[in-house]
């Protein structure tokens, strides 16, 4: 996106393109993939030095925003790919960059990944594929792990920031044109106040929820950070505006609910670090910002018959508060938390809690919740993992508060694994960016010469 002369504008309107060839031609959807794979492949090869880590992030950020439209339209070659397409470009950042030596936290978390893996080789059904049992479940620690050896401490330009956000939206973009085109009018699919499949592209609401989720975030932060001009801020805020009425509409609360947070996030690390004509610019965007989402919501209301008031407010289509908020994910995370209680050093073994809760309760669904299934499956050592990860970034916070988007990162990684798990990549990586060091620019001062 650097090398091509091809400016913003151009790339929105390429991928606005794209989302709608895929919806008419889905079988361009895997040579799409294959197509984007390629391109950054060569891009870090032919990336000077100091430059390959941008390209290996942006790579990154690209694949993790896209894992879900692809998945949706075919373009994965396998369900995983998209994750095991991250880990490839990081450990191949890894070979050319290398890591840090302070990173060894993050050897720690991975290696307290593997007695689960020996436990559920005794624990899991004999008609358990065990290989894919491990792989459906670890892809994403995984990923993060890599994810977090390769960011931990790595420093980055705010231009190569900019790089990396826009990386992140594009690929929401054309997801939210296919949405569009596949669902027009939610008027036609409305059945109720559950999570509606038709509405996310005949894909799993919680998924596109959260990526939309992801998209509404970079936007903003390309609205208030990167949009060089009014021109360019009304181009995001337009995009937001489109993003964020099909992430509602879909029905599921927690990808929306998550952008909220860590849009709100950013806004005030940011608001609280700027100052005067800065800080008053800063004010009319949010106002700006503000304005738009409430309209945002009101055409979303009226264009659901206020169905999604009443989800957003644990509503039934007849307006009859549900006993449970959570639509009984509180029960699946408390057996999960017994698996833990019964089993509290080794762990039930990875891939094993979702049959052992069938075993105890009856139930097949997952929890979808990543902090308890790490400790029913990996016991002590699950413990150890999830202290890492949740330690470890608020450490270098503490020495090191140049990244106004630390927390942003941080709580869509914790939100999301608390609703979604981590069935994609879009968290893992998140999380690893909160890792970076931040560096600004100086502009160039330029002095006239005394003859």
């Amino acid at each position: 996106m650097n090398n091509i002369r091809i400016n913003y504008t151009q790339l929105v309107i390429l991928h606005a393109f794209i989302g709608a060839f895929i919806f008419f031609v889905e079988s361009f959807s895997k040579i799409y993939f294959s197509l984007f794979i390629v391109y950054f492949i060569y891009r870090i090869f032919n990336a000077p030095s100091a430059k390959k880590s941008t390209e290996v992030l942006m790579a990154c950020s690209y694949i993790a925003s896209c894992e879900v439209f692809l998945r949706m339209t075919g373009g994965n070659f396998t369900y995983e790919t998209s994750k095991y397409m991250v880990i490839f470009f990081l450990v191949l950042g890894i070979t050319f960059n290398s890591i840090s030596r302070k990173a060894y936290p993050y050897l720690l978390y991975i290696l307290f990944l593997v007695p689960g893996i020996v436990v559920a080789s005794i624990t899991l059904n004999y008609e358990t594929v065990f290989r894919k049992a491990v792989a459906f479940n670890l892809s994403g620690p995984v990923c993060l792990g890599v994810a977090a050896l390769y960011c931990y401490r790595r420093e980055i330009s705010f231009t190569s920031l900019n790089n990396i956000t826009k990386a992140m939206t594009l690929p929401v973009i054309a997801n939210t044109i296919y949405l569009f085109l596949y669902n027009p009018s939610i008027k036609d699919v409305l059945s109720g106040t559950q999570s509606n499949f038709e509405a996310s592209g005949g894909f799993g609401p919680n998924q596109v929820a959260t990526v939309l989720g992801l998209g509404m975030f970079g936007l903003v932060t390309r609205y208030i950070l990167f949009s060089k001009n009014s021109y360019e801020k009304m181009l995001n805020l337009g995009l937001l505006g489109l993003v964020s009425y099909r992430a509602i509409i879909t029905f599921s609360r927690g990808g929306v609910i998550t952008a909220l947070v860590v849009i709100v996030a950013f806004l005030a690390i940011y608001f609280v670090n700027v100052r005067g004509k800065q800080r008053r610019k800063l004010s009319v965007s949010i106002g700006t910002i503000a304005a738009a989402a409430a309209i945002v919501w009101i055409i979303s209301s009226v264009q659901t018959l206020g169905f999604i008031d009443k989800r957003y407010a644990n509503q039934d289509a007849a307006g009859r508060v549900k006993e449970d908020l959570t639509t009984g994910r509180i029960e699946l995370v408390t057996s999960e938390f017994q698996e833990f209680f019964d089993n509290p050093f080794l762990g039930v073994g990875v891939g094993k809690v979702k049959e052992a809760r069938f075993e105890r309760i009856g139930v097949s669904a997952a929890s979808h919740n990543e902090m308890s299934r790490i400790l029913a499956e990996h016991g002590i050592f699950g413990i150890g993992a999830f202290s890492i990860l949740l330690l470890v970034p608020l450490i270098i916070r503490s020495k090191n508060k140049k990244n106004y988007l630390f927390y942003s990162f941080y709580l869509f990684w914790f939100l999301t694994i608390n609703h979604s798990s981590m069935r994609i990549a879009a968290p893992a990586f998140i999380y690893a960016l909160c890792l970076l060091d931040i560096k600004y620019e100086k502009p160039i001062v330029h002095r006239k010469q005394i003859s």
